[in-house]
This record gives structure tokens, sequence and C-alpha cells, in this order.
């Protein structure tokens, strides 16, 4: 089976100069950047022999929905590359993932005690609330379904309905933002009982860059679309 490591960037060359080095050509058949910069961030990356796609509209769904044709692999691996996501753990989830799971997850709480070193007390707590929400929902046992360090089947974002544009602008238009994938990828992956590994995967400080949350607006967001899913069950 092949992989598909999916890089999603705005603005992160200090980050990516420093971390995408350290991924080993031969641990993946396709590097695909998803790129929304002006800092000179895809120039590098196609400097480095990546795959770039410039994303034409806003928002970190758009990135995947406009992107999710040209993946070549039949498992897709999402990254962060500012830091958040070493890429040693790389070949460890895709060994996994030979295991026949549906979806590994690179969870930073996976023995429950362990921290990341990139959390707020706000987005811990976030983190945690969110947990026990979808876990007790729908019945599963994730330690960290809003992480976007995963691998999955490639037909799962069709399979899920995550291409459609009404799994998200109800939400968006309520709260006036744009919302991610994970959260929802989590929710309707655990609603349909489907084979999950998670492993855990230390997360360090960021490098370089903004954070871009927006902790209220999409936190309202991702509580209500995930509620929601529960009532259409």
């Amino acid at each position: 089976m092949k992989t598909t490591l999916m890089i999603f960037t705005k603005n992160e060359i200090d980050g990516l100069k420093i971390e995408l080095p350290k991924i080993k050509r031969e641990w993946v058949d396709q590097i695909l950047l998803v790129d929304a910069s002006d800092d000179g961030t895809a120039e590098y990356a196609a400097s480095m022999g990546c795959e770039v796609y410039r994303q034409k509209n806003p928002g970190l769904r758009a990135a995947y929905q406009e992107s999710w044709p040209l993946i070549k692999g039949d498992w897709v691996m999402t990254y962060s590359p500012d830091g958040n996501s070493p890429p040693e753990y790389i070949p460890k989830l895709i060994e996994e993932m030979k295991k026949g799971y549906d979806m590994v997850i690179g969870s930073r709480y996976y023995n429950g005690d362990l921290k990341s070193e990139d959390d707020t007390i706000i987005t811990a707590f976030g983190n945690r609330i969110f947990r026990i929400v979808i876990n007790t929902l729908f019945g599963f046992n994730y330690t960290d379904p809003m992480t976007i360090y995963r691998i999955y089947r490639k037909d799962l974002f069709q399979e899920l309905d995550l291409h459609l544009d009404s799994t998200y602008q109800a939400f968006e238009k309520l709260y006036r933002t744009k919302i991610g994938v994970e959260p929802i990828l989590s929710t309707r992956f655990a609603k349909k009982r489907l084979k999950l590994k998670e492993i855990y995967c230390h997360e360090p400080l960021r490098v370089g860059g903004e954070k871009k949350l927006q902790v209220v607006r999409w936190g309202l967001a991702y509580m209500t679309q995930i509620i929601c899913e529960r009532v259409k069950a």
C-alpha cells in the first residue's frame, strides 16, 4: 500500500526548514504540500522535491477538499511542519497501519499522564473535554481525537462525507469562522465503529510561525458539530 504524506502550511518556512530535511524519502511514496503562504514556504518545499499545491480558498478544510484528488497514496498521513509532529514517528505510524487498521493516531496523551509541551491550560482542558464528549456520546475510546498527526485510508474522506461542503457550512456560518477536518473525522469514525490504533507521539513546542487557533469559535463550532452528529445517530 502506498502512503502520501500531506503537509499543510501557512507561513511555516522556519519550521519546514528544520523538519522537512529529517523526513526520509523512502518512508513515503509522495510528499504533498498544500500551501497558503506568502513567506516562501511553497518555493522552499518545491526546491526540496515536494509536490506543491497552492490553496485557492481559505480554511483548513478547503485545503483538504481542494488537494484530495492529487493524493497518489492508498493511505494519507496528515502532518504539521511546525515542530509539533516529530518526523521520527512516521515509520511507526505506517507500520501500525500495515496491521489492518482503518486509522492510526499519533496520540499526545496515550498513557493518560503524558503531556504536550505545546499545550496551554486552555488547549489541554479543551482537548480533554472533546475526548470525553466524543467517547461518551459514541462509546469509543480515543485518547487524542483532535490531533492532526494521523494516518488513515484515503477513501475514508468520501466514506465519511468529509468532502462535502454541507458537513461544515452551517457551523462555519453560525460561528463566523472556517473549521478543520479532524474533529468530525474522529466523530464519524467512532460512529461507524471503524478499526482504530493509537500510539504515543510526543508533541514538542512549535518552531517558528504563529498559532492559528481560534479557541472560542472553533471550540463552539466543533462541539456543536459533534452534538449534531449524535442527534442524527
